[in-house]
This record gives C-alpha cells, sequence and structure tokens, in this order.
C-alpha cells in the first residue's frame, strides 16, 4: 500500500464563517484556523499521503471552498460536501457542484442527521428524495448519527440500495458506557452490504483527559466484527480530535486497535476501503 488513507478529517477558518457547532469553553482548544498547511507536516508524520475532506457546516458556500482546496493540493483526494437534501432543486445543485471545474473531487454528500431534532429525520420524504439523488449523482453519503438515529438510518439503508453510505465516527457511541444498544444497532446497517464504517470520532467521545486505547477496543472489535475489515477506513477527525489527542496519537491508536488484523485487513483499513468506496485516485 502506498501511504495511509485518512478518510475523515475537516478545516476551518473562523474569518470566512462562524462553526456553529462550537458552542462552550470546551471547545476554545479549537477555536482557531486550521488549514491543510496545519494538517500537512502532520499527515507526512503519519504516512499519510492521502486525505478525504468532510463538510462542518450546512452552508451551501463550503463545499466549493473546500472543492478549490482539493484541486490547490495533492493531500486532499476527495471531499464529503453538503447540499440541501430537502430542497426540491438538489439533483441541480448536485449537479453544479460536479460540473465545476473542480467537481470531481466532490465524492459525497454529509449532513448533522445527530443536530436534528427528529431521531426520524432520514426516513422523511424529501430527505429520502435528496439521498436518491445523491445515489444517482454517483455520490457517497456520509451517516452522521448517533445511537438513537439507528433505527432510521437501517431502514433508509434498506430502502436506497442503490446509494453507498459510510457511517461517521462509528455513529458516536458513549466509549465507557454500555455497548446496547449502540452495538446492535451498528450490527444491522452493517448487514446491509452498500454500508461502510469509519474507525474516526472515538477519542472525543471518550474522557477527553484520561482516554486509553483499551477503552476504545471493546468498540473497535464490534465494528471490526460487523462489517469486516473490507469496509473499514481509518480516519483522523482532526482538528476536533486535538480536544482529546493529537494527529499522531489517533494514529496510533488506530494501529494498536488493528494489531490483530492481517497485512491485506490492515490496508484496506488504512487505505483501500476509503479509495475503492470514494473512487479516490490517490
Amino acid at each position: 500500500m502506498s501511504g495511509r488513507v485518512d478518510a475523515h478529517h475537516h478545516i476551518w477558518d473562523l474569518s470566512v464563517r462562524e462553526q456553529s457547532w462550537m458552542v462552550g469553553p470546551e471547545l476554545d482548544p479549537v477555536r482557531r484556523n486550521f488549514s491543510i498547511d496545519d494538517l500537512a507536516p502532520l499527515a507526512a508524520a503519519a504516512d499519510v499521503t492521502s486525505t478525504v475532506l468532510v463538510q462542518t457546516v450546512g452552508v451551501p458556500a463550503e463545499t466549493p471552498e473546500f472543492l478549490e482546496v482539493a484541486a490547490g493540493t495533492e493531500l486532499v483526494a476527495g471531499v464529503v460536501g453538503w447540499v440541501d437534501l430537502t430542497a426540491p432543486d438538489v439533483a441541480d445543485a448536485l449537479a453544479g457542484l460536479k460540473d465545476r471545474p473542480d467537481g470531481e473531487w466532490l465524492k459525497g454528500i454529509r449532513h448533522q442527521v445527530h443536530d436534528e431534532e427528529d431521531p426520524r429525520w432520514l426516513c422523511r420524504s424529501d430527505v429520502r428524495g435528496g439521498l436518491a439523488a445523491v445515489a444517482e449523482a454517483g455520490l457517497v453519503y456520509d451517516l452522521l448519527t448517533k445511537t438513537p438515529h439507528l433505527p432510521a438510518a437501517v431502514e433508509t439503508v434498506q430502502a436506497l440500495p442503490e446509494l453507498s453510505f459510510v457511517v461517521d465516527h462509528i455513529s458516536k457511541p458513549v466509549i465507557g458506557g454500555e455497548l446496547e444498544p449502540w452495538a446492535s444497532g451498528l450490527r444491522q446497517l452493517a448487514a446491509l452490504p452498500n454500508v461502510s464504517c469509519k474507525l474516526s470520532g472515538m477519542v472525543t467521545e471518550a474522557s477527553w483527559t484520561d482516554w486509553k486505547v483499551s477503552d476504545l477496543r471493546p468498540y473497535v472489535d464490534v465494528v471490526l466484527d460487523a462489517f469486516g475489515p473490507e469496509r473499514v477506513m481509518f480516519g483522523s477527525d482532526w482538528p476536533v480530535c486535538l480536544l482529546a489527542a493529537s494527529y499522531g496519537e489517533v494514529v496510533q491508536a488506530a494501529v494498536e486497535l488493528t494489531s490483530g488484523l492481517d497485512n491485506t485487513e490492515r490496508d484496506a483499513v488504512f487505505g483501500d476501503t476509503a479509495r475503492r468506496v470514494y473512487d479516490l485516485t490517490s
């Protein structure tokens, strides 16, 4: 394998727009600008040669900005952007993004489902219509959910077998809490062939100040058993991860947690799965 893929990270410039999710003093450590130039040396040190840049806010202007970033650096191999899935012209919005000179870097779409008050938001007819348009555009859909949203996610994935879904942050279980009902819900998703899962976002669901790799292991074991390494991909969730761990620490934790896999399986988690699912060329 030619270098690792980090299938999930962000950037933001607070002078361009506020990040609406940055609420409370506990987020002060990441309340500053983060750019691709900030990530590049960290990625190089961790043998990460390709990344997927993921949306942070539900604002149409962010995705074109991210596509420009991807076009201007060899590090970013794909972008997961945002469109309003409930809009009647969602297909036109997707076509407009793909038709841009840098549209080839658009690989997927995401929405902050876990912020929606309705745990069955994914089952709304307008949302399903938007997801069908994502599938028609040949893009992937990232599922940003928590445990209460898993039943609706399962129904939605079943209803859209033509769409490839990726579960972000292993659906954000409370690390250190009970495995159920999260584990059962995730296994139901994994039983469907058009779903993959990111090993990402775990350290910030654990204790930020004293998490250990062993705290994450029961959750990672469920993911690897349910999906198999061929449908699992590593993501750092940088710079959000900095609330609990450095970039290097997140990579090293993932290496330790997958140490029981063989070389082909590790290659899948650290690159091959992401390259296949997101159709990355690097």
